[in-house]
């Protein structure tokens, strides 16, 4: 045997060495692979997370870890924001609000994931078998083209909570008929078949003062009939009023009529401002503090927690807390339904809602190898049996196999809401410019909220300035 030999003897059997068999599968030898991800600090991230740690196991045979950044809603998008333009380079996989991805693509931050969906039969299936306006929503840019980036994490609608001990009550019941001459909802179908009109009602009809009788007891605090939100911080006014302007008929800029659809004559139209002005008459029959334009989705999700709203409407989301004990006063009480609409001439509910929720995506500098983990552990969030157990622990899917399963509704006591709502949600905007327009427009939103200025001021100066932004930008002619 030649020295030659020898040495390709030895390198065959490094070779050899250095492979695995699990499973009846070889696979190189082992590595380990760190995604490091940022997300919000909430529930669906925190089971998401225990998921991970207790379940998963890469069919590559690596070992993965999953480094969470766990940040608090108000400052997430700021914090990754400031991480990704500073060119740290830290998350290479990141749980992202819907209307970033339009700024975060054009800032080089977002890697398109096309090519991943298309090699993958498997992936491209289960993207496919999406919900198309959550599909649309959280990994479209431009919005609603093919061009993907984003993998649904968790979807996420608005629901009417309410307290069936308050809502049931025989005398409330009496009571609220021979005010209104209508039926106070108390059950989930019948809260599924509330408008906007009824919902003011028991907003109006629940004001009561400490001493006052509530359910046949006497209250020691002030209690309140309804909660939404309305807050200047991130997006939580905007959520709110984008319902009232769509379903009243009017509109946003609409980004997929770039470059000829124009902001002013949509922003403020009538049917806009009309729409606004519908919810604003709303707040006076809310707990105080909506006055101070601080009331966003967790403030009015503790107020009705505490006991002190008769119905909240918010995201599923947040849903665990009023379900346990240890957190809610109100969690033996619960009953959900849709969130309410606006009933038109021909006595239908019409429901056009802001979608809510994130995607997965990844960043441009992730290695392949991170890549190859991140996909693989994106397919197995994304199984039917792991979708089914997210949404068994308080999460939800938008895979239509699995929410369509009768099975699904047994869960969670929201979750006979959530098909019903998928059908009625459109987003915001997904452009590099969205982080101007919604700050100006919380901002101008906020003095109609506290009481500052009307909505027809409000949404006139909203529409002059994303007329004179997406021009100055060429979104416009």
């Amino acid at each position: 045997m030649t020295a030659m030999t020898k040495v390709k003897g030895l390198a065959t059997a490094a070779s050899f060495a250095a492979t695995l068999l699990v499973g009846g599968v070889t696979y190189a030898s082992a590595k380990e692979v760190t995604l490091t991800m940022a997300v919000p600090d909430w529930p669906p991230t925190r089971i998401m997370k225990k998921f991970f740690d207790e379940q998963y196991k890469p069919k590559s045979g690596n070992t993965v870890k999953l480094d969470v950044d766990f940040i608090p809603w108000p400052d997430f998008y700021t914090r990754v924001n400031a991480s990704l333009t500073s060119g740290e380079k830290k998350y290479n996989f990141i749980v992202s609000d819907s209307q970033w991805l339009g700024a975060f693509v054009e800032g080089g931050y977002f890697r398109k994931i096309n090519d991943l969906i298309d090699a993958d039969p498997e992936l491209k299936a289960t993207m496919e078998s999406m919900h198309p306006a959550v599909l649309n929503a959280y990994s479209t840019y431009p919005n609603s083209t093919p061009n993907y980036y984003g993998f649904p994490q968790f979807p996420d609608v608005l629901v009417t909570y309410g307290r069936k001990d308050v809502l049931c009550n025989d005398d409330e019941q009496a009571a609220f008929k021979a005010k209104y001459n209508e039926k106070l909802p108390c059950t989930g179908e019948e809260i599924d078949a509330m408008d906007w009109n009824t919902f003011e009602h028991v907003g109006e009809f629940f004001q009561r003062k400490k001493g006052d009788k509530l359910a046949g007891q006497v209250l020691d605090d002030d209690f309140y009939g309804i909660a939404y939100q309305a807050g200047k911080g991130y997006d939580f006014s905007t959520s709110s009023v984008h319902t009232f302007v769509w379903e009243h008929g009017g509109g946003i800029w609409d980004e997929t009529k770039a470059p000829t659809g124009h902001a002013e004559g949509v922003v403020n139209s009538p049917k806009s401002i009309e729409g606004m002005e519908h919810f604003l008459k709303l707040l006076k029959y809310m707990p105080p503090v909506v006055k101070t334009g601080t009331m966003d989705i967790f403030v009015s999700d503790q107020l009705f927690r505490e006991g002190k709203v008769a119905m909240n409407i918010d995201w599923i989301g947040l849903g665990e807390a009023s379900l346990d004990p240890k957190t809610s006063k109100v969690a033996d009480k619960l009953v959900f339904g849709l969130a309410p609409g606006l009933r038109g001439p021909d006595g239908k509910v019409n429901r056009t809602s802001q979608i809510g929720g994130q995607p997965f995506v990844l960043t441009t500098w992730t290695t392949p190898e991170q890549i190859k983990e991140a996909v693989g552990f994106v397919k197995w969030w994304l199984s039917p049996d792991i979708q089914h157990q997210f949404a068994a622990a308080g999460g939800q899917s938008a895979i239509k196999s699995v929410y369509s399963d009768p099975k699904y509704v047994t869960y969670r006591p929201w979750d006979r809401a959530w098909a019903n709502s998928l059908d009625w949600q459109k987003d915001m905007w997904h452009v590099p410019q969205f982080f101007e327009l919604l700050t100006q427009q919380q901002d101008q939103y906020d003095l109609a909220i506290t009481g500052k200025q009307d909505a027809k001021t409000t949404l006139d100066n909203i529409a002059k300035f994303q007329e004179d932004l997406l021009k100055n930008d060429g979104l416009i002619q």
